[in-house]
């Protein structure tokens, strides 16, 4: 099929699963994670392509670590499908409601958008968790899954449809258009009036390249210049921990700290000590000219440090006199995705919470936390950084829109 086809049927299977029982989306959610575990070899194989392939062409570390699936992977795609099944249908769900005095009756309910389209790289997770938050949203997906994971998700994307069929539903209702490679991407966003919502997912140049051309309705995720804080009032055990572990966690995702500012309070305690833990856990260091005089084995920052997310083990590092000095350096700095503080005082901590614009605001935790799954949401369909609909992780109730239910015994407006 040409692409226009593909999103064609995906446009007219939309109504059969919009009003499919809670029951067969079950039915279908379950046989794809039955499938997931009895062809795990399969898919495991179908990676390993896929990671030869990238290596020999040189991809990217940060891309490389996203796109590998292994045993203990498939296992949590699988559970976050049981997480997804055990939440509450949101389709239907009434929103609000009142009864007027001519006697209409009006709710607003929950509805699907009706066809989602997805942009990403190299995350043959990311086509799982989106065909499942899909399929219990009662949304119809199309993909587009970059060429580094073709042969993993060509694998998952038939099981996908063959649990859809399981259930009695089409398998039209997830589809892909990898084999058309980037022209494939192109007519989605141009595919106004089929697909309903677009959402890119994967670098800063894929998003705005995606924002900048389509025609349809976008939802922005966003990059991850993540900031943390450690603020004069911080613990010193509360702070190295936090800073170590949003840094190195997994430094490929966009919610790994990027950029690490310190209270100059603290610098020669607290400060030396992050830094000396980072460093001895691999992490190339860039440090403003205050900090590199408190840890000289650091590297001397550029401008261009501020605003880079490296998605690899290196930070950038600057010190500061305040809360006021943090909080401008974030307002210049930051993509608005997650930002962190580690601090005692609880009228510090309520200022951060309360000015910083960012989807995620934190205090005492590690920005490793901004994530679907840690949400309790079971999976997310990316992160959102934009404000109109759904910001921050975006999971089965962000992929709704609603519409009004009138209910009248021969009303006229007079």
């Amino acid at each position: 099929m040409s692409v226009q086809k593909i999103l064609s049927s995906a446009k007219a299977a939309s109504p059969q699963l919009a009003q499919a029982s809670t029951g067969t989306k079950h039915e279908a959610l379950s046989k794809l994670s039955q499938l997931l575990g009895d062809n795990q070899q399969s898919i495991l194989d179908a990676n390993q392509l896929d990671l030869d392939r990238g290596e020999k062409e040189g991809l990217a570390k940060s891309l490389f670590d996203r796109l590998r699936l292994a045993p203990e992977r498939i296992s949590g795609l699988q559970q976050s499908i049981q997480e997804i099944i055990a939440f509450k249908d949101p389709i239907g769900d009434v929103l609000r409601g009142s009864k007027l005095e001519n006697g209409l009756r009006i709710e607003q309910v929950r509805v699907p958008f009706g066809v989602i389209g997805v942009i990403y790289e190299a995350r043959p997770n990311v086509t799982i968790d989106i065909a499942a938050l899909a399929i219990k949203s009662g949304n119809a997906a199309v993909l587009r899954g970059g060429s580094a994971a073709v042969e993993t998700n060509r694998v998952l994307v038939g099981l996908i449809q063959q649990a859809l069929e399981s259930a009695g539903l089409s398998k039209g209702l997830v589809q892909t258009v990898d084999d058309y490679g980037r022209d494939g991407g192109t007519e989605m966003m141009q595919a106004r009036g089929l697909v309903d919502v677009l959402i890119p997912r994967g670098s800063a140049n894929l998003i705005q390249t995606v924002v900048n051309e389509s025609k349809v309705p976008v939802i922005e995720t966003g990059d991850g210049i993540v900031h943390l804080f450690i603020d004069k009032d911080a613990d010193r055990e509360k702070a190295i921990k936090i800073a170590n572990n949003s840094k190195t966690h997994r430094v490929s995702v966009c919610n790994s700290l990027e950029t690490l500012l310190i209270h100059s309070a603290v610098l020669e305690s607290i400060g030396v000590e992050i830094l000396k833990d980072l460093d001895q856990s691999g992490v190339k260091i860039n440090a403003c000219e205050r900090t590199l005089k408190a840890y000289p084995p650091a590297n001397l920052a550029t401008e261009q440090d501020w605003s880079t997310e490296y998605l690899a083990m290196e930070i950038s590092v600057k010190t500061v006199d305040s809360l006021d000095e943090a909080l401008e350096h974030i307002s210049k700095y930051s993509t608005h995705h997650t930002e962190s503080i580690v601090t005692e005082d609880y009228t510090t901590a309520e200022r951060f919470l309360a000015e910083v614009d960012s989807a995620a605001v934190m205090v005492n935790a590690s920005t490793r936390f901004t994530d679907g799954g840690q949400f309790g949401m079971g999976a997310e369909v990316g992160i959102s950084t934009q404000k109109l609909h759904a910001r921050g992780p975006m999971g089965l109730n962000e992929l709704t829109s609603s519409k009004w239910l009138i209910r009248g015994d021969g009303q006229i407006r007079s």
